[in-house]
């Protein structure tokens, strides 16, 4: 019987993507920061990451296509943050979302790791960046590195 799980090991060459949006930018770029560090913490050298920015999470999954599909990077991470107003509208775009980046990692191959908060308050979201609950950005990158190399043993 074989098992397989992953590590924080991967190829010197490997290059990451942090797809991050611009919408709540407080919040996200402390995400961002958390994930670049949590990267070259592990090894990764700045030059092998990459950081694309969009106006928001609705934008997301279609960048990260466009980036799956260039097959130059060995993992995306999408950080991101919507927080719930006083309409739908943050249903549709969390649920959205979450869904376009689950087809471009299962269409393409490539690991898509989803670091959208979706919250109910600010207070939530500064929580899950760099507060009580940790930095959820480089709680990404993490699972990017062990999926890149879990990815890597299977046959």
């Amino acid at each position: 019987m074989s098992h397989y799980e992953g590590d924080l090991r991967t190829p010197e060459s490997a290059r990451f993507a942090i797809l991050a949006s611009r919408w709540n930018a407080r919040i996200t770029d402390t995400l961002v920061a958390g994930a670049r560090q949590s990267l070259a913490g592990n090894g990764i050298a700045e030059a092998n990451i990459d950081v694309i920015r969009v106006p928001g999470a609705w934008e997301l999954p279609l960048v990260a296509a466009r980036l799956a599909a260039a097959h130059e990077h060995a993992a995306i991470l999408t950080l991101g943050c919507v927080i719930r107003g006083d309409t739908r509208h943050y249903e549709h775009v969390a649920d959205r979302c979450a869904e376009g980046l689950m087809r471009v990692q299962l269409d393409f191959g490539v690991p898509v790791l989803n670091g959208v908060l979706a919250v109910e308050r600010v207070e939530d979201a500064e929580a899950r960046a760099g507060g009580s609950h940790g930095n959820k950005g480089e709680e990404v990158a993490l699972a990017a590195l062990e999926m890149v190399n879990l990815l890597e043993q299977l046959p």
